[in-house]
């Protein structure tokens, strides 16, 4: 697998048969002669951009799978999914499962491979929060990853976000220590590359793989 990160949670994914594109919103991308599908797992605007749709002048081999909160798109060929939804698309495997913000998370088999794309599902633990909502926050996390315990990933892709403060690592640490995944990815962190570097410290012990991001267009190959 070639992987791009484009920005924040934009990335591009090219396995041997199939280019994806999750929750693209800004920088430079360069899209591949291969059947193409564009994931956005909701409408914020750090996760998605309407300007993803002209992709598909001249491209007959494109499709767009979205999140059902995304209204108003052109005539595109798209799948508009909720979050517990399981299909297939030519060889692609999708199940969908919740956030615990907007919108979907994907779990995605392409190539003999399992990736997950978490978009806002992340354990949003906010200081100015009251101590009932962060409860709330944290038992709806761990709720939602329950259901997503037992799936193989070989690699994910979720939020590593500074705004947290000192509570930057809480989802992601969860995350790899009930579901293992082979190779783990930060997104949702804007230019604050260091908190890559800085998550992967915290978590030196893990088998799991977690990749430093240090600029936009990092190529990152995986075999």
């Amino acid at each position: 697998m070639k992987i791009e990160y484009i920005y924040h949670s934009g990335f591009s994914l090219e396995t041997e048969n199939y280019f994806l594109v999750f929750d693209y919103y800004r920088g430079d991308i360069e899209l591949k002669d291969k059947p193409t599908y564009v994931f956005c797992t909701h409408d914020h605007p750090d996760h998605f951009n309407p300007e993803i749709f002209n992709w598909a002048k001249g491209k007959s081999n494109i499709l767009y799978i979205l999140s059902s909160d995304i209204e108003n798109t052109p005539p595109v060929k798209a799948t508009f999914i909720d979050p517990y939804e399981e299909f297939i698309i030519n060889d692609l495997h999708i199940k969908t499962f919740g956030s615990t913000d907007k919108g979907v998370s994907f779990l995605i088999q392409v190539d003999k491979k399992n990736i997950f794309f978490a978009g806002d599902l992340n354990w949003w633990h906010w200081k100015d929060n009251t101590d009932a909502e962060k409860y709330q926050e944290e038992k709806d996390f761990k709720a939602e990853i329950n259901k997503i315990k037992g799936n193989n990933i070989d690699l994910a892709f979720f939020p590593v976000d500074p705004r947290l403060e000192e509570y930057y690592y809480l989802g992601g640490d969860y995350f790899i220590n009930e579901i293992q995944p082979k190779v783990f990815i930060p997104i949702h962190f804007g230019d604050n590359y260091e908190i890559t570097k800085k998550f992967i410290n915290k978590m030196k012990d893990s088998s799991t793989y977690i990749v430093e991001i240090t600029s936009e267009n990092q190529i990152i190959d995986l075999i």
